[in-house]
């Protein structure tokens, strides 16, 4: 500190001496305030790049949204329509009849979600859900997609089990949508079981 103050005041004395007295020591403080700030901005820049850090405001980056896309919405309903199907039958009907389930019905199943959901607008599409789990026993649902807002069923997916004279036991596959109020029975396809009774649904009807 005392060295800058002694350099300062002889810079004054040399500066008075070449000038003859023209440039006054308030002129000379001025300019040697103004050198000492550049060299201080200069320092402050170095320190910077030495830190890695930028001393430039960088902008935020934007926010992006994620683009709905009913493929994704189908394939995520598909995946939770099969999981519930064989939690429905069971270990004692899920591998007697699986390939043709998958081979057969499971396709006729995307056609019906697609054909009902494809007039629903995206905004109502994100609502839809489908219900935690199948029911057991004789009981005939398999799942429904509904309405997480409303809470009203749109597509309503069953199988029943039936027994024409002579004929064994066959599982018929069908859904109702909301447009009739669920009165309609819209065909899926069957799958034969046997000349003897069926097992009983699945006891586990609760997926999370």
């Amino acid at each position: 500190m005392q060295k800058s103050r002694w350099l300062k005041k002889s810079l004054v004395v040399l500066v008075s001496v070449l000038t003859f007295g023209m440039v006054s020591p308030s002129d000379i403080s001025w300019l040697a305030e103004a050198h000492s700030n550049k060299h201080s901005k200069k320092d402050i820049f170095e320190e910077a790049e030495s830190t890695g850090y930028s001393l430039i405001e960088s902008a935020d980056d934007p926010i992006s949204t994620r683009i709905f896309d009913r493929s994704e919405f189908i394939e995520s309903m598909m995946a939770r329509a099969e999981e519930h199907a064989f939690t429905k039958f069971g270990e004692k009907i899920g591998p007697k009849i699986e390939d043709e389930f998958k081979f057969a019905v499971l396709p006729k199943i995307e056609e019906a979600i697609t054909e009902v959901t494809v007039k629903f607008p995206e905004e109502e599409l994100v609502q839809l859900a489908i219900s935690k789990g199948p029911s057991s026993g004789r009981s005939e649902k398999i799942f429904h997609i509904f309405n997480e807002n409303t809470g009203k069923d749109i597509i309503r997916f069953h199988v029943r089990q039936e027994n024409p004279p002579q004929e064994g036991y066959w599982f018929n596959f069908h859904y109702h949508t909301y447009h009739d109020g669920f009165a309609a029975h819209y065909d899926l396809g069957k799958i034969y079981w046997d000349k003897n009774t069926p097992p009983k649904w699945s006891e586990r009807t609760y997926l999370s």
